[in-house]
């Protein structure tokens, strides 16, 4: 089962659509994130807003975040 559940990040998203382009937006952030600590760098990235515990990935913390309305967007014209 996915969690969060679908319907929590419709809250914040336009579509289904937008919620896994933002989510995998994201996810590439908070994944190249842990990957510049691992090589000494910090700062580069933005960290996770949501807690990080061991065995979560970066796409179910992106999917987090999104839920919990702390991911903005805007479509580009």
């Amino acid at each position: 089962m996915i969690k969060p559940r679908v319907d929590h990040l419709l809250d914040h998203a336009d579509s289904s659509y937008a919620s896994v382009v933002v989510a995998a937006r994201r996810a590439r952030q908070i994944n190249s994130y842990f990957q510049s600590l691992q090589e000494g760098g910090y700062g580069d990235y933005p960290p996770p807003m949501v807690p990080a515990v061991p065995g979560k990935g970066s796409l179910t913390l992106a999917l987090e975040e999104l839920a919990a309305g702390k991911l903005k967007y805007e479509y580009r014209s």
